[in-house]
């Protein structure tokens, strides 16, 4: 993952800032999404500012250390969800009608 100015970053991480949360997400959410326990990755609003969270099965001790507190100076929440599934599609429904 990589990290900018203000941002938690773990030794050897490269230091590249995001100018915007989407460049943010973008960037960390394939590595966030390949640690076992996330399911999801998305920007929101934290104190009414722009945060990256990310959405897990369950909170461990383990992700807590490997998801940082910040990423591109941007805050990171952690979010429990459990698993999250798609819905089974209704009989005689369509998928984009």
């Amino acid at each position: 993952m990589t990290a900018g100015p203000g941002s938690s970053s773990s030794p050897g991480e490269k230091l590249v800032a995001a100018k915007t949360i989407e460049e943010a997400v973008s960037r960390h959410a394939p590595d966030l999404m390949a640690l076992p326990g996330v399911v999801g990755v998305a920007q929101g609003e934290c104190d009414k500012l722009p945060c990256l969270r990310v959405y897990v099965i369950e909170k461990t001790p383990e992700l807590e250390q490997k998801i940082p507190s910040r990423l591109d100076g941007f805050p990171v929440v952690i979010d429990v969800t459990g698993e999250i599934r798609a819905l089974p599609e209704k009989s005689g429904e369509r998928q984009g009608r």
